[in-house]
């Protein structure tokens, strides 16, 4: 059966290149156009499709409005499409924060080209997308509002997978009384509300540094490191070349670069740099790149936690430090956006933990001795 799409957009030629790109895959079938929010949230009641592809900026009433009133309404998946502007960045990060899934870029070329890759992409994001069922994520948001929506795996689509690692929530948490080093974690989809959910709740006299590689292009980044220090106690970084590790601070990856640890583990410095031509990854940042080089720092001092996200970026560097005593969590399957990231090192039987998202923080602090 396929998933259907409502396309929101002000352009009538995106609207319709759109919907030829979308209705060519045997999966996903547009079951109606909008041209602006108030169009958008109409529909979105009367169609209730699986999954809704939205632009930011529309006449009458604008993309995040629109978003915002859905999720309070009629919660259904949001695909933002966004430019890759700064003012672009903090549109789609307002986005997200009220309640959109994921974004995607906007480029007209990709879409009138029918840029083979760029639509594979896009349709690969909405099918994942679609059949979420709404998950209430509590963070500390920007907007003073004290809840994000955001969706879990609908059930009866996609069994769930059992695996070894223990399910735990922060009142069963028992810590390990290991002592740290580093913290790291890795994301994808759904990665930007996860963070905010745990970096909002972590304490400036955090023992450890926290390394973050989040997949996010390059004129994201910044915004997102700049959104998460205003709201958060411990200092929330944009990473770049030479950067000393500090306890209690957080290090944001920037996007389309490689970020690498190098050092020792009192020591450690940051390395921005481009992807080698040994380093065959589709990923910038690759959470495999950073993990790796934490273990060659750190060693087995590392708690490093897979979120949210598509694919398996992480396992390989999980294993590693898996290899050498690091502890290895991974974000549960239910409060997941996608669980793929976390699936990967769940059934490699990497992750020891699989925690849901509003207890990620709490269960931290805890092995961390706080």
């Amino acid at each position: 059966m396929a998933f259907n799409v409502l396309v929101v957009d002000d352009s009538t030629f995106y609207r319709r290149s759109l919907r030829r790109l979308i209705d060519e895959d045997p999966m996903l079938n547009v079951v109606g156009e909008a041209k602006d929010g108030n169009e958008a949230i109409a529909l979105a009641e009367k169609l209730s499709p699986d999954v809704i592809t939205m632009d930011v900026e529309m006449p009458v009433l604008d993309g995040i409005s629109a978003v915002r009133c859905i999720m309070e309404n009629t919660p259904i998946p949001i695909l933002m499409f966004s430019s890759l502007t700064q003012s672009g960045a903090q549109a789609t990060l307002d986005a997200l924060e009220v309640g959109a899934l994921d974004f995607f870029p906007k480029k007209f070329d990709d879409i009138s080209n029918n840029n083979t890759e760029a639509v594979n992409a896009l349709r690969t994001k909405i099918r994942l997308l679609a059949r979420r069922k709404p998950y209430i994520v509590k963070t500390k948001s920007t907007h003073n509002d004290p809840s994000m929506m955001s969706f879990q795996k609908d059930s009866s689509v996609t069994p769930a997978h059992k695996s070894k690692a223990e399910k735990v929530s922060s009142s069963a948490i028992v810590p390990s009384g290991k002592r740290y080093k580093c913290l790291a974690i890795g994301a994808s989809t759904g990665g930007p509300v996860a963070l905010q959910s745990i970096l909002t709740k972590l304490p400036s006299n955090l023992p450890v540094p926290v390394v973050i590689a989040q997949h996010m292009p390059g004129s994201f980044t910044a915004a997102f490191a700049q959104r998460l220090n205003i709201i958060s106690s411990i200092d929330v970084i944009h990473a770049s070349n030479g950067m000393k590790l500090e306890c209690g601070k957080a290090y944001i990856a920037p996007g389309g670069k490689q970020c690498v640890v190098q050092g020792e583990a009192h020591n450690g410095t940051l390395v921005v740099r481009d992807t080698e031509s040994h380093e065959k990854v589709n990923y910038h940042p690759c959470v495999d790149i950073t993990f790796d080089s934490l273990a060659s720092v750190y060693e087995g001092d590392v708690l490093a936690v897979i979120l949210t996200g598509m694919g398996q970026d992480g396992k390989l560097g999980c294993e590693k430090l898996s290899q050498i005593g690091a502890t290895i969590w991974a974000q549960d399957e239910s409060s997941s956006v996608v669980y793929g990231m976390p699936k990967a090192v769940t059934t490699a039987g990497i992750a020891s933990k699989n925690i849901s998202i509003d207890d990620m923080a709490s269960c931290l602090l805890a092995e961390l001795g706080l």
